[in-house]
Parts: structure tokens; sequence; C-alpha cells
């Protein structure tokens, strides 16, 4: 029992080497066989991208022909608000001749493994228990592949390896390290920054009953005080970045657009008070976390730190219930900095509505890793308490129990992926017309594709061609000068397409340089309309949809037929040139 005790409770000084090369390997399998999973799904077909690579990577062909998307709203857009350092990742690889599209697929499960890593090292750090970075590194990795950032390969996936190894590196008082993470932090994910500013700005003041100190004799405040010089140089350079899509909306200005309402592509405000502060994807403390394990298993910590500073005060020379604990203490104030600063800056964004971008990317990212690291610590407590519980009572019936309890703990975290629902939740698109994709992609590169179809959000990434329009994350409406001419086009290309006014159709296809429209199958129908929410935000949707029960023909549906150049399945392709010619006649 003792052995056992030892093995999976034992602290790195009392353990053998082999033990806790034991714990790093069986985390190593787990974290590459999640990767090999996302992997094997992202390269299952020829034509497959990430849902928000879509708006992310597609613009970086660009890299590889710069005559792509040329005079295009949308990928002018997307580039100019694109970090630096995420910019020029997928640059350096793009001049080695790798694609964009086919490096957002290998990225995740690499991101991953140095995530995984530096968690290891950072929970060994904080608690050093191999078992408890063991479960903390696979609640981890529960997180990180039922979202769908790490995935993505945006610049949200390079969060999470460069946020733990800039706190590793700063436990560890490495100062050069701690440089370069922040700066490169700023450089992929500046939001994190300001995060990272707060806890060195923590780390630098002390709280006494005399009031608040600053000492930067010790090595850990120099370190601190260097990397906040380093951090406010990052957001000095961030700050001075011009924009040219000009100022950002403000909260007053965006209730008045339905995009940001409940049932909207970009909501944020709703009605209800519970999920706009806690679980709401864009304005949430905790929003879509997938797995709820973590959170209820690391809530345990501090309750565990509280019960045995009850316990010391009564006994103070008697044994712990939570002995494990003196490894902590001091070092778990760390996990409690990282939670300050989110929340200070997750508040502060809320009162200064999209200055400072989103609140909830504030707090989601960093409360995962605190969550997930302080769970494994609190697992590992428990099974320790429960092993010196059973020691002390020398009976053999109950000896059973912590080896029972830690057996429970420990196959709760490596079958939790087993019920949680899509796991691995990839939100891989894979496109199944690829002879449509082909059709596009031998078109000259500076054709314009206007559609209300589902299917044209794929256009720019498995074509390489420009859309008028997108109703998938294309529509971002955050800046002015970019969200009113994009809105203007959704709000168009919605009307055009269900006008029974054929004047009003060739002014729209006079007013935007269209060069083919894509119809899909059913287009003219109520139920199409009604069951895509990117129109349905718009009453315009519902005025169409209107029109349709009424029997009012669309001008576009009756010469659709004369101007088709391609079709494949339930899709057919019209030239524009010839639409205007039927429209004249």
């Amino acid at each position: 029992m003792s052995s056992v005790h030892q093995f999976l409770t034992g602290s790195t000084d009392k353990v053998s080497r082999k033990t806790t090369l034991f714990w790093w390997n069986l985390t190593a399998i787990f974290v590459i066989g999640f990767g090999w999973l996302v992997l094997k799904e992202a390269l299952s077909a020829e034509y497959v991208v990430q849902d928000d690579a879509r708006q992310h990577v597609f613009w970086m062909q660009r890299f590889l022909d710069p005559q792509l998307f040329p005079n295009d709203l949308i990928a002018d857009y997307f580039q100019s608000v694109a970090p630096a350092g995420y910019t020029a990742f997928y640059w350096i690889f793009a001049k080695l001749g790798i694609d964009p599209i086919f490096l957002h697929k290998l990225l995740p499960p690499i991101l991953g493994a140095i995530a995984s890593f530096y968690c290891f090292l950072l929970t060994l750090e904080l608690f050093p228990v191999p078992l408890a970075s063991f479960l903390s590194v696979s609640l981890l990795n529960h997180y990180l592949w039922m979202r769908d950032d790490l995935i993505s390969a945006t610049p949200a996936a390079f969060v999470y390896p460069l946020f733990l190894g800039f706190l590793y590196a700063l436990f560890r008082r490495q100062l050069i390290f701690t440089c370069v993470t922040l700066a490169l932090l700023g450089l992929f994910y500046p939001q994190c920054v300001l995060i990272a500013g707060g806890i060195l700005c923590l780390q630098i003041v002390g709280f006494s009953p005399r009031g608040v100190s600053v000492n930067l004799h010790k090595p850990t405040d120099r370190v601190a005080a260097i990397g906040l010089a380093v951090t406010s140089v990052v957001i000095l350079l961030y700050a001075l970045k011009s924009n040219d899509y000009g100022p950002v909306i403000s909260a007053t200005e965006a209730k008045e657009f339905p995009e940001f309402w409940t049932g909207g592509k970009s909501e944020f405000f709703t009605h209800n008070r519970e999920e706009f502060w806690f679980t709401g994807q864009r304005t949430g403390i905790v929003p879509r976390f997938g797995t709820i394990l973590p959170i209820v298993a690391g809530g345990f910590l501090p309750l565990f730190l509280l019960l045995d500073a009850i316990d010391r005060g009564l006994r103070p020379q008697g044994d712990r219930w939570f002995s494990s604990l003196q490894k902590l203490r001091e070092r778990g104030l760390f996990l409690l900095q990282i939670i300050i600063s989110s929340l200070v800056l997750f508040f502060l964004s809320h009162a200064l509505l999209f200055r400072l971008h989103l609140p909830s990317r504030y707090t989601e990212h960093t409360l995962r890793m605190v969550t997930a690291i302080a769970a494994g610590i609190a697992m590992t407590v428990l099974i320790d308490a429960a092993f010196s519980w059973a020691k002390k009572l020398r009976r053999t019936p109950i000896q059973i129990l912590p080896l029972t309890l830690a057996a429970v703990l420990i196959g709760l975290v490596v079958l939790e992926p087993t019920w949680l629902k899509r796991f691995p939740r990839t939100e891989y698109v894979i496109g199944k017309f690829p002879e449509l994709y082909q059709f596009f992609s031998q078109q000259p590169k500076d054709i314009l594709i206007a559609s209300v179809a589902d299917e044209v959000n794929n256009i720019p990434s498995f074509s390489a061609r420009s859309i008028l329009i997108g109703g998938e994350g294309y529509a971002v409406p955050y800046h002015k000068g970019y969200f009113m001419p994009i809105r203007e086009r959704s709000l168009n290309t919605i009307a055009a397409t269900y006008t029974p006014d054929r004047d009003r159709l060739r002014e729209f296809l006079q007013t935007y340089p269209i060069d083919f429209w894509l119809l899909e199958e059913g287009t003219f129908t109520p139920p199409y309309i009604d069951r895509d929410p990117w129109m349905m935000q718009y009453d315009i949707a519902k005025k169409a949809i209107a029109q349709l029960q009424q029997g009012i023909v669309p001008a576009l549906a009756p010469i659709g037929d004369r101007c088709q150049v391609f079709e494949t399945g339930r899709f057919a392709v019209l030239e524009a040139s010839c639409l205007v010619e039927q429209l004249q006649d």
C-alpha cells in the first residue's frame, strides 16, 4: 500500500526518475493520441478547412500568388486585422512552399503538444507530484479539443503554448524566456499581453496592513519589472498601429443592429443576465468550455486550502488532513494572480466595450489553463489524503478505499472523452462539391461571386476566388469602416435574390462587379430562407418569405436557366453579364 501511495502521490524529490518519466510518457501518449485523431480528420479529404480558418487563413493564399483576391474587401480586412507575428509565421512557411491552408491542418497537434509540455512543467513547479501534472495536462487537452481555438490555427491557437510558456518562464524567473514569450504573445494575440502585464504588476506589488508596497530587490520582482517594460513596449506598438477601417463600433451603436442580439451571427447582447455574464460566447466569464469536470474538480482546491488553514489553526502540532498542500501554499498564489488579472481585464473590457475587443477573450483561455491545473492538483491532494487516512486506521477493509478513489478519479479523467459530445470537436468543413471548386479555380483570378448559399463560404478557401459576401463569419461587425459596407452588401444580396423587381435586380448587378451568381436548389422557397440564420437575422428575409408564400416570383428565378454556365449536384452557376442582358430584353 505504501509503495502505491508513493507511486501515485509522491513528490519528485521522493520518487524515482522512472516514476516521473512514467507519468510524462503516459501524458505524451494521450497528447499524441488526441493530436492524431485531429490530424487524421484534417487530412481525410482533398477539400477540408476549419470553420474559423475560412476567414482568418484563406487570404494568406496571396503569399503564394499575389494576384489572388484583387480589390477584395473581405481579404483586405482580415489581412489588416491579423496580428503581425501570426501573419509573418504563415508567410515564412509560404515562402518555403507550404500552402497556408495545408499548414493550418498540421499546426493544431503541434501547438497542442507544446502547450501540454509547458502545462506539465508548470504544474510540476507549482505542485511537484507527477500524477498532478498528468491529470492537469489531460484535462487541458479535453478543453483544447472541445473548442475551436486550437483546432483553427488562428491567432487564438497560439495563446496556449505561448501563455503557458510565459507562465513557466516567469515562475522559474527565466528573464530572457519571459521577455521572449511576452513579445511573441504581443505578436500573436495582443489581448493576452494585457493579462500578462496584470500578472507582472501583481508580482511586483505587495499588499500588507501597512498598505501597498513595491519591492524590486527580489529576483522574481526584477524579472517582473523588466517583463513589464517589455509588455509596455508591445502594447504601445500595438496602440500606434493604424487601422484602415475606421473606429470601433460603440456599445450604443451596436445595440441598434440585429447582428449583435440573440439570433444574430455576432450575438452579444441578450436579456438573459446569467448567459450574458457567465456563458455568453463573447460576453461570459466561462463561455462554452465544453466540459465542466475541470471547473468542478478545480473548485475543490480553494476548499481544501481553506480546510487546511482551519486544521493548522486548530492543531498547530498535529497531523494534517491535507498534508500534501504544504507543497503548494505560497505557490498557489500564482494561480490566483492569473485569475485576478483576467477578471480585472474582463470587467474593464465590458466597461470599454469593443475598444478592448470582446470581454470573454480575457478569461476563457486563462481560466481553462487555471482550472485544468487546479483540478489536477485537487484530485491528487484528495487521493493523497485518502491514502494517509487509510494508513492511520490500519484496517484491511479500509485499505481498498484509497485505491478505489484513485482508480475512479484517474479513470474519470482518462475516460472523459468517451462521453463528451463530439470529441474531438474539430469543426472541420469538408467540401462536398469538388467539381464546383475546380470550375471556379479555373476562372480568371479577379472574378467576383455572389450568392446567398452557404456553400459560397467555402469558395475563397477551396477555389481561391473572391466572394461578394459570406454568411459564416465574414461579416465581422466591430470596425465600422468594414461592417457598414459589408452589411450593405448582405442586405443588397438578399434583396436582389428575392426581389420581383427586374430593375432592382439589374441595378444590383450594375452596382457590384459580379461575374458569377451561385444558385442552390430550393433557393426560391420559404424553408430555404427560414433555416438560414445569416439571412434570418435581417427583416428583409422575413419580407422575402412573405412574398414567396404569396406566390410572388423573384425576378432572378425565370431567367436563371438561360444564363447557366455550369451545374453540379444541387448547384448552378449563372453568368452575371448574361443576366444583365436578359434583364434588358
